[in-house]
């Protein structure tokens, strides 16, 4: 008898691991499939911006709480707007050879899992909003219709490479937001500035898909002025961004650590474009992930130091 409940005990602890396993599985495996499918790891690009405009607005340290909650929203929005592209986008990344092999055209991941991802990170984004103060929480929906309606604009206009840049230049302004609770014309600088940069960068990397968008009847700067033109129009962008955070700089009344840092800025943005040609577009993926990486980074850590060092 004592011999039958243990076997009996082991094997209801046996089954009681595997279903575990099981709903591990089930959530688990596609949480991580959903994350490697919008780039996660990507939201360095947008997150360090946000911190400069908390920085900037709280003219030192914002408080613990406050960049917490930057944190969940800045992480809620961009992942609800990359799932969610890449739901709208399906039709064409199934027919596209770059994209065909992404989770949701192979199957590997369902549409019901990525609308679930969707609408949490949604959730995400308004509760952290909430959160921070009212100004803030009655922005969040404007600000998820932008990062949502996004994914549409390259049906038909050339601008989607701007909407994108806006979608992540509400980064800074949000943060502001977040810490004051309160808009200020001089974050405007900033969000352009962000804006100009994201929309270079992403005509560079639009200039990989130039002939199968011209198929499909999307819409790009490579489609429109060919690759040789749409690599002028992203040095000119970027040049203006440089432009306008010299004027940000200044304003903020920065020293020599934010002027260094912006001369960083620009060697690298010199040396993205240096890895970009009209015959080759090798490089595309180097100039498009690693570069740009660096470059905010370097921007929050140098003027970062330069904002708290005058705040100290």
């Amino acid at each position: 008898m004592m011999l039958k409940l243990e076997i009996g005990n082991s094997k209801l602890a046996l089954e009681g691991e595997n279903n575990r396993f099981r709903f591990s599985s089930f959530l688990f495996r596609p949480l991580l499939m959903t994350l490697r499918m919008i780039k996660f790891e990507h939201s360095i690009f947008a997150l360090p911006f946000a911190f400069l405009g908390a920085l900037l607005a709280a003219e030192g340290w914002p408080t613990g709480q406050q960049v917490f909650w930057i944190v969940v929203a800045m992480v809620g929005g961009r992942s609800a707007a990359m799932a969610f592209n890449r739901i709208a986008d399906l039709r064409y990344d199934r027919l596209n050879p770059r994209t065909a092999a992404r989770e949701l055209p192979t199957g590997k991941l369902s549409l019901r899992f990525t609308w679930a991802f969707v609408v949490v990170s949604s959730a995400a984004l308004v509760f952290a909003a909430w959160r921070l103060n009212p100004l803030a929480f009655r922005l969040s929906p404007l600000v998820l219709t932008v990062l949502l309606l996004y994914s549409y604009t390259k049906r038909f206009t050339t601008l989607s490479h701007w909407v994108l840049g806006f979608c992540l230049g509400m980064a800074p302004a949000g943060a502001w937001v977040a810490v004051r609770g309160a808009l200020d014309w001089r974050i405007s600088i900033l969000t352009v500035a962000v804006m100009f940069w994201v929309a270079g960068f992403d005509i560079i990397y639009a200039c990989q898909d130039v002939e199968f968008d011209r198929k499909a009847g999307l819409f790009s700067v490579p489609v429109s002025l060919g690759i040789a033109g749409a690599l002028w129009v992203s040095r000119g962008l970027h040049l203006l961004m440089l432009g306008l955070l010299a004027w940000l700089a200044a304003l903020a009344g920065l020293g020599a650590v934010a002027y260094a840092g912006l001369l960083l800025v620009a060697a690298l943005l010199a040396y993205e474009h240096s890895l970009v040609k009209p015959d080759d577009l090798s490089q595309v993926n180097a100039a498009f992930f690693t570069v740009n990486g660096y470059i905010s980074i370097l921007l929050l850590v140098f003027w970062g130091a330069d904002i708290l060092g005058a705040g100290s």
